[in-house]
Order: C-alpha cells, then structure tokens, then sequence
C-alpha cells in the first residue's frame, strides 16, 4: 500500500525540477579561505606557490616571497558529499583541466565547509548533504591582502550543476 501511495504521489507531483546553475561570487574572508583550501591540491600550481598561499592562510599576510604576486587557483569543478546516516562519511571530488583530487574525511570537510562559508547551498540526495560549484575561478592578490584590509580575495562561480 505504502508503493502505492508513493507512486500516486510522485506522478501527481511530476518529475523533479533540473537543478540550474547560477554564477555568483565571493570576496574577502569566505573568497581566501576557498581559493586557499582548493590550491592545496590543485595540479595547477606549482609546489613554491602551494607554499606560499599556506603560508598566507596561516596569517602570515606580511610574507615577504608573496610581495607583489598574483594567484590564480581555479577549478572546473567542486563537488562534496556529506552522509546523514553515515556520519563518518565526508567525500569531495576536485576537477581539473589535468586531473581529478578525490578527498575523503577531514580534508573534504574543510573543503566542504569552506563552501558553506561562502555561500554555497546544500541540496539534498538520499540521505546526503552535497555542495557544488563549477567553474571556480579565484584570484589572490597579495598586496592587497597583506594591507589587512578585507580586500585581495575574489571568486567566482556557477553553484549547482
């Protein structure tokens, strides 16, 4: 009875709308955080820029290697999943022009909530949380970050697939 039930229910409802994307941006503290936290397993940039974008994370925003530099930390896509029955659960794949990074426990939460912080919403799918974003273009700008004045960090992105 219950199957029936549900069947009537889904055919009155109709088919599930198609998630659009949606571009939208982020700057400041919530912009830093991303683009610092998704640079940290890009393919894209070289060990020494890794180094320093940490570096700059870890409040050390007077750095001197990152006077006058620029960063760009993009991504084709961001996609984590968090579980609400298996709570140990935490799973974030990372696309890149060369590659895929696939993050599993603390690593994917940091991603994950990094997301959250800037904005992303979560849409739910069979007992998870998942947070995605494509198209993730970030820049970093590290003399205006190091003036501490809530300014050299800017992302962009489309939320949603």
């Amino acid at each position: 009875m219950k199957r029936v039930v549900a069947l009537a229910m889904s055919l009155a409802i109709g088919p599930a709308p198609a998630v659009s994307a949606a571009a939208a941006t982020a700057t400041g503290p919530a912009a830093f955080a991303l683009a610092c936290v998704v640079a940290q397993h890009s393919p894209l940039l070289s060990a020494s820029d890794k180094r320093v974008i940490a570096h700059l994370f870890s409040g050390a925003g007077n750095f001197v290697p990152a006077a006058n530099k620029k960063f760009s930390v993009t991504a084709d896509s961001v996609v984590c999943r968090v579980s609400g029955v298996d709570i140990t659960a935490r799973l974030c794949k990372l696309a890149f022009k060369s590659g895929t990074r696939t993050l599993k426990g603390r690593d994917a939460n940091e991603i994950n909530a990094t997301l959250v912080a800037a904005g992303v919403a979560a849409e739910g799918a069979a007992g998870s949380t998942i947070e995605s974003v494509s198209q993730l273009v970030c820049t970093l700008d590290s003399n205006e970050i190091s003036q501490k004045a809530g300014g050299g960090a800017k992302c962009s992105f489309e939320i949603g697939q």
